[in-house]
């Protein structure tokens, strides 16, 4: 979970790079903030988008005076808290007040009202909660393989995990992508791509990356992360959007200072 203001505008946007997860955005700040899909459409205000959105490299943010609670939920629970399928959020991000009409008009009222961060982040995790406990829980053979590829770092071969469950494989892949968003290969290689781009951005060379990471050699793996990132692996290290994950993050320019206040990680979101 992580928490954000943007004080000054985005010179440019910032690029979305795709993660292994559902993202929730909930926006309060006095601008509203814009996300533009590679197709060029713009989707305003607090919002919601699958796994791996931002592939490509075409999804970028804008924004000015944007304050935002950002949420990557398990694409294996995100259906049950959020009451809709991974599945229907594959593609272009859905606006929360279509999904979740006048409730969240007053989430962001409510989070406008709320003074400290560290209050609207216990105010997110009592609505999330919440609205997992009112819900049926996800199907917990396909939790189980999307943990496995997780805990896997995405190197876990797929008929392996179709054997472990006693299905073929295209049960698992039915049931995988109409649970998770994306079949079970794809999404095996998201959290390939996410786990290697992470280790450069802390500083890890490129082949020891690509050794670790079951990539066939380095040119594989740059062509991995322009698949997903529309540029090279060199450019990518740059990237403020990365630093989401496991750390606090550091304060950059893009243009004009992007100043994020707080930021939270919860692997049982």
């Amino acid at each position: 979970m992580a928490g954000f203001r943007v004080p000054g505008p985005l010179v440019g946007g910032l690029r979305v790079v795709p993660h292994p997860a559902v993202m929730l955005i909930l926006e309060f700040g006095a601008g509203p903030s814009t996300v533009e899909d590679d197709a060029g459409r713009r989707h305003r205000g607090s919002l919601v988008a699958g796994p791996g959105f931002g592939s490509g490299g075409g999804v970028r943010a804008w924004g000015e005076q944007v304050e935002c609670v950002q949420v990557r939920l398990s694409p294996a629970v995100a259906g049950t808290v959020l009451g809709a399928c991974p599945a229907d959020l594959a593609g272009s991000p859905v606006s929360l007040d279509d999904l979740w009409g006048r409730e969240a008009s007053r989430i962001r009222e409510r989070l406008g009202e709320i003074s400290s961060w560290e209050d609207r982040f216990a105010f997110t995790d009592a609505l999330l909660a919440r609205r997992r406990e009112a819900r049926p829980p996800v199907d917990p053979a396909v939790a189980w393989a999307w943990n496995r590829i997780v805990v896997g770092r995405g190197l876990v071969r797929i008929d392996r995990l179709a054997a472990e469950l006693g299905w073929s494989r295209k049960r698992l892949w039915s049931r995988f992508h109409s649970h998770i968003g994306m079949p079970p290969k794809a999404a095996a290689k998201l959290v390939r791509f996410d786990q290697a781009v992470h280790r450069l951005v802390a500083g890890e060379g490129a082949a020891q990356v690509a050794a670790d990471g079951g990539y066939y050699d380095q040119s594989h793996l740059h062509r991995d992360v322009m698949a997903f990132t529309g540029t090279t692996p060199a450019t990518v290290l740059s990237e403020p959007f990365l630093t989401v994950d496991d750390r606090a993050w550091p304060v950059t320019e893009i243009g004009q200072p992007f100043a994020p206040c707080r930021v939270r990680t919860r692997r049982d979101s």
